[in-house]
């Protein structure tokens, strides 16, 4: 057999396997990063706590997949009558259901072995995740604002988890600030939906008749009003019993802006502007939160920005040069 048979098998190979990797949705997988959080506001960054938060941020990947395949599978016939939706590997047909059940049992039975084998608290945290994404799957998220809700519980528990995986504590106001900015992305994504089915003319999911965009306005006035405040109070230092130093005031304009560009990109005037523009992609990006992240430079560039900002004030303070 001759190279470029060789070539070609391999990319046959690939692209066979490429609808059932996309059916884990990895671009999801950008949610569980929140597990480095803990290390990262306490200021604990090291070899060995950054090795339990991978896996811990490896078995929230497992778990979260292993249900958007059931998720998948649940709700194969709507998405197909999506008009994006239809495009997911289970609903386009490029993945069998038994196949996708089968992978989903195994991620989600491996999260659950490994996270109660590695500590209990690692392994309540997983479970109970596993528990709200049955609740959710079920009936949660076919309930009008308890929707919205369990997606935040999901990213506390996902920042439990890395602080669990890390033996490291966590402040209430970390804890609360997670779930406020959580709750104001789902609340975003709720809007981006609306506004997409209303302009292609799509069939609507239940939950989303029950919301209205001046419902989603005052709600995402009160989640992100919330989240700046709780952030404020954490980042205020030890007098609040919250970061270490009272210097990662200085990281706030990096949220302040993060949480109103979003509302500027989920803004319909931006959307009928970009639109205009050519990018027909806009109104979807907003219903997918990671797709801003990763494909809006100026959000990129305020989470990068955070985050060297985060580690100078560390190393001025391992320094001494700041209290």
């Amino acid at each position: 057999m001759n190279f470029s048979k060789l070539n070609l098998i391999s990319l046959l190979a690939l692209g066979s396997i490429h609808p059932y990797f996309q059916a884990l949705r990895p671009k999801q997988w950008t949610k569980n990063l929140i597990v480095f959080a803990a290390p990262l506001f306490a200021f604990n960054i090291h070899a060995s706590v950054f090795f339990n938060c991978l896996l811990a941020f490896l078995l929230f990947c497992f778990a979260s997949s292993g249900f958007y395949l059931l998720n998948d599978v649940l709700d194969v016939e709507s998405d197909r009558r999506h008009p994006i939706k239809c495009q997911r590997p289970i609903a386009a047909g490029l993945v069998p259901i038994s196949v996708a059940i089968g992978m989903a049992l195994l991620l989600l039975v491996s999260a659950m072995v490994i996270s109660w084998r590695y500590s209990t608290s690692l392994g309540l945290t997983v479970t109970s995740y596993a528990i709200l994404q049955v609740a959710y799957n079920l009936r949660l998220k076919r309930t009008v604002i308890l929707d919205v809700m369990a997606i935040a519980a999901g990213f506390v528990l996902r920042a439990d988890g890395g602080a669990a995986a890390a033996h490291i504590g966590l402040s209430p106001w970390f804890l609360l600030c997670t779930a406020m900015l959580a709750l104001f992305l789902g609340i975003e994504k709720r809007k981006a939906e609306l506004r997409v089915l209303a302009a292609q003319k799509g069939k609507m999911r239940s939950v989303l008749k029950r919301y209205s965009l001046p419902l989603l306005l005052r709600m995402e006035t009160t989640a992100s009003t919330g989240a700046i405040i709780t952030y404020a109070l954490w980042s205020a230092g030890p007098q609040l019993n919250c970061a270490s130093t009272q210097w990662m005031l200085v990281t706030l304009p990096f949220v302040l802006y993060g949480i109103f560009r979003y509302q500027l990109l989920s803004d319909r005037k931006e959307t009928l502007r970009r639109m205009q523009g050519g990018n027909s992609q806009h109104l979807q990006q907003t219903e997918r939160p990671e797709e801003v992240l990763l494909q809006d430079l100026p959000t990129l560039l305020t989470v990068i920005g955070w985050i060297i900002t985060v580690f100078l004030v560390l190393l001025l303070k391992h320094q001494g040069l700041i209290d």
